[in-house]
């Protein structure tokens, strides 16, 4: 059974930094490429961040492009996460996800003066 969960989440003011983490089991965790992907208060899922399975790939999306930063860890079969120069629109509930439908409870991080 696929479980991945996720950490790290908080209340930060507009500029700070928060690290999310998500601890992966049920799976192969060093073959699969992952994604973490946030939902907003009142919107549907958006997709945020990709990592290839070696790590050696990232990807982002338009909106968080240098200021987040996706990183894996295969022996601890762990993918974070980087949240730098947080905006008040980052505000969203985080989740780690596989390639396939799979994805966590999720952990919320909320950008407020």
């Amino acid at each position: 059974e696929v479980q991945l969960v996720e950490s790290g989440g908080g209340l930060v003011q507009p500029g700070g930094s928060l690290r999310l983490s998500c601890v992966a089991s049920g799976f192969t965790f060093r073959n699969a490429g992952m994604r973490w992907v946030r939902q907003a208060p009142g919107k549907g899922l958006e997709w945020v961040s990709g990592i290839t399975s070696s790590g050696g790939t990232t990807y982002y999306a338009d909106s968080v492009k240098g200021r987040f930063t996706i990183s894996r860890d295969n022996a601890k079969n762990t993918l974070y996460l980087q949240l730098n120069s947080l905006k008040i629109d980052d505000t969203a509930m985080y989740y780690c996800a596989t390639g396939g439908s799979d994805k966590g409870q999720g952990t919320q991080v909320i950008v407020s003066s």
